[in-house]
């Protein structure tokens, strides 16, 4: 065992737990204290409509998108099957009638876009097109 020599002169050095002890809980109270900074900017956002905008038939061309998350759109604007069909009617009534462009894209399911080719059909459309066939002139495996 080793003992500390006891010399009899005082020790230099001071001791500072004490000190930081104080100081750590002056600054806890510190930041207790502190009110919380909330910046706020307020915003008059604009309400939601009640009712989506509803699809306009053009009367030179409509154009017919079936998305690859298989949302139907009727020149942008999204609709659902019952409403292709009151559409496709609608454009029936105008004279001359506007073309239908169908423009299915790249991974839109097969099965819908059958969906929507019979419902065409059915509609007896006269004016009718596919657009973007030039997009798919090689096929490619899916990713």
């Amino acid at each position: 065992m080793s003992a500390g020599s006891d010399d009899g002169q005082p020790m230099m050095e001071m001791n500072t737990t004490p000190l930081i002890d104080v100081m750590l809980v002056l600054l806890i109270m510190f930041i207790i204290t502190i009110p919380v900074a909330t910046h706020a900017v307020s915003i008059d956002l604009p309400q939601p409509q009640a009712t989506p905008p509803s699809a306009v038939i053009d009367p030179i061309k409509n154009k017919l998108i079936l998305t690859a998350t298989n949302q139907i759109l009727w020149n942008g604007t999204p609709i659902n099957t019952g409403q292709l069909v009151t559409l496709i009617n609608g454009t029936k009534a105008i004279n001359p009638e506007p073309e239908l462009q169908f423009q299915p894209e790249e991974y839109a399911s097969y099965e819908i876009a059958n969906q929507m080719m019979k419902i065409i059909s059915d509609s007896k459309v006269t004016k009718f097109g596919f657009v973007g066939n030039e997009n798919f002139a090689t096929f490619q495996k899916a990713q």
